[in-house]
């Protein structure tokens, strides 16, 4: 997997996806779980890597960025 994120999208992602999640403790009954969506944006944002992205051929990341390996 190529990472395909630029270092703003990841931090964005990271914090979307933990606000999100926050959803487990602040929201009632079983509408509750929803929350779990926010694990997609949490684990791409660490990845570094999009699947929808590599489908549509999309890139926020500049090809002179290195992938940190």
């Amino acid at each position: 997997m190529k990472v395909n994120e630029a270092t703003w999208d990841r931090v964005l992602r990271v914090i979307v996806g933990l606000f999100i999640l926050s959803l487990l403790f602040w929201v009632e009954g079983n509408s509750k779980y929803w929350g779990l969506i926010g694990l997609l944006p949490l684990i791409t944002g660490l990845v570094g890597y999009c699947p929808a992205y590599s489908l549509f051929k999309f890139s926020t990341r500049k090809e002179s960025q290195t992938s940190g390996s």
